[in-house]
């Protein structure tokens, strides 16, 4: 298996986009499979690093990467040493680092032989869920869509009313990483940067205009992006296929650090079935 860690993509945002490559080398052409991850989340998160064997071995070439704001830097690619970055961060730049990555791939000589240009799928989980729908709409290179856990509407998660007009009146407002706590900044600049492209930001448009296969994984126990928002994507995509686990988190079982030796039950299954989906639609 050859893989290719942090690998400083150039950025259009000042910053470089981390990235990891996974596949067999054996110069036969391969599905092209990028991962996005989600709100405080990076490429090297849980079980990230444990599931891109499987990946590889289904003759995939795998990539994940941590978007240029998502608060890690190419010296800590883990966690989040740069909060400053994390609080200038924003939907359309995540659009863009996903847009850089893809260019980046199709365009490098030495992995011409070994992905298929032609056969590109977008994975995603939870708000990373939300980016790939809307990029697999404006990006017409993709052609298999695929969310985990994925948001349905980036507007319904702002606050409104008085919350709303005390950070418009500071400027940034917190939230607490339960796991390292720190203090994670948003600034006022991602609530603007929404609201003046709110209709390319709008996933319901992007989703209810999908050509291509679509497949949308689910928990029914999932506290953080609940159900209801990955049954509101299959209801605007008819030909989409809604992937219900029973009982399964957000995380479909996995946590930061994973130190367990198998993959949890659950996330195997998401697994299992995002593979025979690419290759088998």
């Amino acid at each position: 298996m050859q893989e290719i860690k942090n690998i400083q993509v150039p950025g259009k945002h000042q910053k470089p986009i981390l990235t990891d490559v996974i596949y067999k080398k054996n110069n036969q052409k391969k599905p092209l499979v990028i991962f996005c991850h989600g709100y405080k989340g990076y490429k090297d998160w849980g079980v990230f690093n444990k599931m891109t064997s499987t990946f590889a071995d289904e003759a995939l070439f795998l990539v994940k990467f941590n978007f240029s704001h998502n608060g890690g830097t190419p010296e800590e690619p883990i966690d989040f040493p740069d909060l400053e970055a994390f609080g200038q961060n924003n939907y359309t730049k995540e659009l863009d680092d996903l847009e850089s990555v893809l260019e980046y791939l199709l365009s490098n000589l030495s992995f011409q032989g070994e992905l298929n240009p032609e056969n590109i799928t977008l994975i995603g989980h939870s708000r990373g869920g939300g980016l790939v729908s809307l990029k697999a709409a404006e990006n017409k290179k993709i052609t298999r869509l695929i969310t985990w856990a994925g948001v349905a509407d980036f507007g319904a998660r702002f606050p409104t009313g008085a919350i709303l007009e005390k950070w418009k009146k500071e400027g940034v407002a917190y939230i607490e990483n339960a796991r390292t706590q720190q203090q994670m900044p948003h600034y006022i600049q991602f609530y603007e940067n929404f609201k003046a492209n709110e209709e390319r930001l709008t996933i319901r448009e992007a989703v209810s205009k999908l050509k291509i296969p679509h497949l949308i994984v689910h928990g029914t126990n999932d506290t953080s992006v609940e159900l209801k928002e990955g049954e509101y994507l299959h209801q605007w995509n008819a030909n989409s296929e809604l992937f219900l686990i029973d009982g399964a988190d957000h995380t479909f079982g996995a946590k930061q650090p994973w130190t367990e030796k198998k993959l949890p039950e659950d996330f195997q299954k998401v697994l299992f079935k995002t593979i025979d989906f690419i290759k088998t639609s």
